[in-house]
């Protein structure tokens, strides 16, 4: 068999996840971070190191991988859906109940954030020449296509570590905000990273954390990729962990976000999701 038939053969069989930690406005200057992951038959594989990007960038990135495998799953760290003129999503203010008891906040989507959501913001020009499928449960059962899923790598993290999941103990890793930044909360995120990518069997995982653990003074590109490594393990963990260890909260009318669950579901996000009559999945609730 010549090469290119090999390689016509393997890219058949081909997934590739591509995380995408996009920077929700389209400033040249403060750009996203996108990275890929990439499986077939030799195993599962750090194919792109996540790399900074515009939204124009990673959509070339991505048409460029789409073309090379079989199914292409995009993950992203920003709103897909977004319907409502003011305030915020339901559910923003369900995942809103769990980030704000561990210290943080969630931004809020609506069309009046010109810039982000308006009807000419970078986030729709992104998702119309993208034309992937939004369907989560089609991404995790199809062979093949191109897929995106909204994803939130701060409510992942609470979810997978549960030393972070604990009254204000959200972890402070953004450099930017220096009086909060803490390296020992950088560096106990890129252990959850490591050991999230384990799980997933993800070769390379260990010397990529290994790089960003020794780096005693990230910059907020640095944490850009970090997100970005996040988001493309989350989308890994959807497509191929059982289903009852991730969580859909919300819908693909009002907006969705998928987070793993693999120890269980906050009590909290089950209570606001219920009184809020948000859809959530849930097989074990943890306190």
């Amino acid at each position: 068999m010549a090469l290119s038939e090999r390689c016509d053969e393997n890219s058949k069989s081909t997934v590739s996840i591509i995380g995408f930690d996009s920077a929700w406005t389209d400033n040249p200057k403060a750009p996203g971070a996108v990275c890929i992951i990439r499986m077939d038959s030799q195993g599962t594989r750090l194919h792109l190191a996540p790399k900074l990007a515009t939204f124009s960038e990673a959509n070339e990135i991505i048409q460029n991988e789409r073309v090379q495998v079989a199914k292409c799953l995009v993950a992203l760290d920003q709103p897909t859906i977004v319907p409502n003129l003011q305030g915020s999503r339901p559910v923003d203010k369900v995942a809103g109940s769990l980030i704000s008891w561990v210290g943080g906040g969630v931004q809020p989507a609506n069309r009046s954030k010109i810039g982000m959501f308006d009807d000419t913001a970078p986030i729709w020009r992104f998702k119309n020449r993208l034309n992937a499928v939004e369907d989560p449960e089609a991404a995790r059962s199809s062979a093949s296509g191109l897929f995106l899923i909204e994803v939130f790598p701060a409510l992942a993290l609470i979810n997978l570590n549960d030393a972070f999941c604990q009254r204000l103990a959200q972890p402070k890793y953004n450099p930017v905000v220096r009086k909060r930044f803490r390296i020992e909360h950088w560096q106990a995120v890129i252990e959850t990273i490591r050991t999230f990518g384990l799980s997933g069997a993800l070769s390379q995982i260990d010397e990529w954390c290994d790089g960003y653990i020794a780096d005693i003074a990230p910059r907020k590109s640095d944490q850009d990729k970090v997100d970005a490594m996040l988001c493309a393990l989350i989308g890994l963990h959807w497509i191929v962990a059982p289903r009852d260890q991730s969580v859909v909260i919300g819908d693909l009318t009002s907006g969705y976000m998928i987070a793993p669950a693999t120890n269980g579901i906050h009590n909290r996000l089950v209570k606001a999701a219920i009184k809020r009559g948000v859809p959530i999945d849930f097989k074990k609730v943890t306190d």
